[in-house]
């Protein structure tokens, strides 16, 4: 398993972009990565999986996509951007999951990935150390938590993150194999 991170690294540091700002260089493949572990991690799930619960007490899967998109609308709004996400009833800020209304499909959710994904990536690689600066209210008022634009980031970050490793663990229970380490290389976001 360490070889292969440790081999992932290398590929991520061999292939990113530099950004402006140096407070993004460790975002920057993270940010990459997350790309390809979505898109991995969601792999061979079928449509019928995608909304099925455990005990009826967990998310479903198609819940975890659309949450992993909100924090990648979001970060893009924060950055800037001015694009919508389309499926945001759904899933903003963490809705609670409504087994009564009929959620969009992987597939409709995949797309919306591949809109936003690029947009916001750019950004990142744009933006400078004084706009990551910039206050960003958060409403968490924690005093070791200043509520800028970088720090906001980071909980974007960090929630694909968790995201990607609750659907992992959501294939695992449905009986899907492991994700695979397919990294596309062409996926430039």
């Amino acid at each position: 398993m360490f070889l292969r991170c440790r081999h992932s690294l290398n590929f991520y540091l061999l292939i990113m972009d530099t950004p402006t700002s140096h407070k993004l260089d460790i975002v920057i493949p993270a940010f990459r990565g997350h790309s390809q572990t979505f898109l991995m991690v969601l792999d061979g799930i079928s449509e019928e999986d995608a909304l099925k619960r455990i005990d009826g007490r967990t998310n479903h899967i198609i819940w975890m996509a659309g949450n992993f998109l909100d924090m990648r609308y979001a970060l893009g709004t924060a950055l800037g951007l001015q694009e919508e996400f389309e499926y945001k009833d759904f899933f903003f800020q963490g809705k609670t999951l409504d087994e009564s209304l009929d959620y969009p499909s992987l597939q409709q959710l995949k797309d919306s990935f591949h809109k936003i994904s690029p947009l916001v990536y750019q950004k990142l690689l744009d933006i400078t150390d004084e706009e990551l600066d910039t206050p960003f209210p958060m409403g968490m008022d924690i005093d070791f938590f200043p509520e800028t634009i970088l720090n906001f980031t980071g909980m974007c970050i960090g929630r694909e993150d968790y995201l990607c490793g609750q659907i992992g663990l959501m294939r695992k229970i449905l009986g899907y194999g492991g994700m695979k380490y397919d990294f596309d290389k062409d996926l430039k976001y």
